[in-house]
């Protein structure tokens, strides 16, 4: 199943609805009160909210002219990135001149950074690339993993099944910015720099998530293409990594890192203009595409 948050025409309020192969939008709490909560309601709840969620989804009627938001249109603290998790990247990276961090090419633990939840934009809107005053804006197309159970100290191998699901995040990043301050959140935390969607993939749709692929395109030409298998760090050694100490909550964001072709790795770098669209396909989760104001 695939949820999405989303508004009615003409309303603000945000509601919780399923995403139809067809791309309709099905309003689930029209048919089950119950799931009035919003997202993190959902995420956080008993595994038989979930099934009361694909109930009515199968019945549930479908939305008039809805807006997609971002599936967690708040998450409950930042969201946690990963950086040069893709070795292609990594290398790319290492050579653009912009990576100020560390002079080692291929990380020997995972490189975490966090975008504030103020970051975060849903699909269509606007990524505002004026707040960069450098005009060094880029894209990284990644998947993100939605946590469902919490939990601190959680071991490998029990890491994916703290998992609800799956989501796109395009990593929006000023690459001057990001070098100028030998660390990475003033440039990759920018309001708007997040967008995320456009559903939520139920992680019992995505039994293997390396198994996925992920695609970028700017302007209709593909710029990144890779499969998550491809990580350096997968998945539940992230999860293991980051809850080692720190608590993660129902409705946690982890950007998982980004495939080698991102502006940098030109020469000269690509950056993003005003009038560009980005757009990132993870098959069975959808489309994320945003234009760049």
């Amino acid at each position: 199943m695939r949820l999405v948050t989303f508004r009615h025409a003409g309303r603000l309020e945000q509601r919780v609805g399923a995403l139809r192969d067809d791309g309709a939008v099905v309003d689930l709490a029209a048919t089950d009160p119950l799931l009035e909560g919003g997202m993190l309601a959902l995420v956080a709840a008993e595994p038989a909210m979930l099934e009361r969620a694909r109930a009515a989804a199968r019945i549930g009627p479908a939305v008039e002219g809805a807006t997609l938001c971002a599936p967690v249109p708040r998450p409950p603290k930042n969201v946690f990135c990963v950086g040069k998790n893709y070795h292609e990247h990594a290398k790319e990276f290492a050579g653009s001149g912009f990576d100020a961090s560390t002079k080692e090419v291929v990380p020997e633990a995972p490189v975490v950074f966090s975008k504030p939840a103020t970051s975060v934009i849903g699909p269509g809107e606007p990524i505002p690339a004026g707040l960069d005053p450098t005009g060094s804006v880029d894209y990284e197309g990644e998947l993100a993993v939605v946590i469902g159970r919490g939990g601190r100290g959680i071991r490998k191998a029990d890491a994916l099944s703290h998992v609800f699901g799956y989501t796109i995040v395009n990593d929006v990043t000023a690459r001057t910015l990001q070098h100028r301050h030998r660390q990475w959140i003033l440039g990759k935390g920018l309001d708007g720099f997040c967008p995320m969607g456009p559903a939520i993939l139920t992680a019992d749709e995505a039994p293997d998530p390396g198994a996925l692929r992920l695609t970028t395109h700017v302007n209709g030409e593909k710029r990144q293409d890779a499969p998550v298998s491809d990580l350096i760090f997968d998945i539940p050694t992230l999860i293991e990594t980051i809850s080692a100490g720190i608590t993660l909550e129902p409705g946690d964001i982890i950007a998982t890192g980004t495939p080698a072709g991102v502006g940098i790795g030109f020469d000269p770098p690509r950056f993003l203009r005003s009038g560009d669209v980005v757009r990132i396909e993870v098959a069975r989760i959808g489309v994320l595409e945003n234009p760049v104001a």
